[in-house]
């Protein structure tokens, strides 16, 4: 049980150092570099922000992120510098251009067609109604005179 407790508290630590930013940033450049390693796509796992990832590739982002607050750079121009090295799919939030519009326009055209497909169902389960001349009045009398 003890044992268990230990492991658990080194397993604590180690995820705490994979998150912790380098010690040569200040307070406000500490607050800006895990905003940015959030924002950030890891290049190698697709599906997780480089703060989350152990590829070695993320750590090298990561000590890029934090090289380029240190120089002074702006979010901005880090964001750009990165996009322009490894292109769009490295921002969670590309930039709305002619190579991303597909990207962006494919959840609406989606969610419109849903629901045009959902209306169009709807209307074709409404019953007509029938108009008064098309009822047979001779077998509704029948019917009557036999209750």
């Amino acid at each position: 049980m003890k044992l268990r407790a230990v492991l658990a508290g080194v397993a604590f630590a180690f995820y705490g150092l994979a998150f912790a930013a380098p010690e040569n940033l200040s307070p406000e450049q500490t607050e800006r570099y895990h905003s940015l390693l959030e924002e950030l796509r890891c290049l190698v796992c697709q599906n997780q922000n480089i703060a989350e990832s152990n590829a070695s590739l993320a750590q090298d982002l990561k000590r890029q992120v934090a090289d380029m607050l240190v120089a002074g750079r702006s979010d901005d121009e880090i964001k750009s510098y990165l996009q322009a090295r490894y292109g769009d799919f490295v921002l969670y939030r590309p930039p709305f251009k002619p190579t991303t519009w597909l990207l962006w326009l494919t959840p609406f055209v989606v969610l419109i067609a849903t629901l045009l497909i959902a209306v169009w169902m709807l209307r074709k389960r409404r019953p007509e109604p029938t108009s008064p001349d098309s009822v047979d009045r001779e077998a509704l009398q029948r019917l009557l005179d036999k209750e």
